[in-house]
């Protein structure tokens, strides 16, 4: 990785930081010259407009969760399973890391155009790659007919994201995951599969305890 590489990347978790706990967008370029000691011109240079700033804090998600992705597929069998627990894990590391939600400004085709091409490119790579990954995983449980599956999925967790940050829920509530697989399990058609019991987010919550501890 190259020097350019690892400040942009240094930069963006700065910028993560700076927006946790908010629920709007607010960061802006001057902001990262205080907050990560690096002068005006060089952040200017990696994000050439205000834009290219909030496109690429979106990519550094959507990279995450892709990242996110290849692990649950070493630990899922069960394709829904693998899904339920995907999209759990993201609202938990949303939750524990009081993260911005960033569904709540991209994608954004207008943003997008405004952002200079590398950025534009790099987004809509690590986007595109994600939803395709949900996709395909919807598509190997079963596609039910009769509605876009993909569609009302990503609808609804795009809102339970933005719902459970807006409600302040507890990361480590167990109902809460339980509750979401649930619903989400009715909206890809699959109400008549079995999906992880509530103990099993019980245990599924504190192994996670047990693994951030010894870290």
């Amino acid at each position: 990785m190259s020097n350019w590489q690892q400040r942009e990347r240094y930069l963006t978790d700065v910028a993560e930081r700076c927006l946790r706990g908010h629920k709007s967008f607010d960061l802006r370029r001057s902001h990262l010259v205080e907050a990560s000691q690096i002068s005006k011109g060089t952040i200017y240079n990696h994000f050439p407009s205000e834009a290219d700033l909030m496109v690429t804090v979106a990519t550094a998600h959507f990279r995450r969760r892709l990242e996110r992705a290849v692990i649950d597929q070493s630990l899922y069998q069960d394709c829904l399973t693998r899904f339920l627990m995907h999209h759990c894990w993201s609202i938990r590391d949303d939750l524990l890391h009081d993260r911005f939600i960033i569904s709540r400004v991209m994608p954004n085709p207008e943003l997008l155009e405004q952002a200079t091409e590398e950025h534009r490119c790099a987004f809509e790579l690590a986007y595109g790659d994600y939803v395709q990954w949900n996709h395909q995983l919807i598509k190997a449980v079963g596609i039910v007919e009769g509605f876009n599956r993909s569609e009302l999925v990503a609808n609804y967790v795009r809102g339970a994201q933005i719902n459970c940050d807006d409600a302040s829920k507890h990361y480590n509530d167990a109902n809460l995951y339980h509750q979401f697989s649930y619903a989400l399990s009715q909206l890809m058609g699959h109400s008549d599969k079995r999906i992880p019991k509530l103990s099993d987010y019980k245990n599924w919550l504190a192994s996670l305890e047990v693994t951030a501890s010894a870290a």
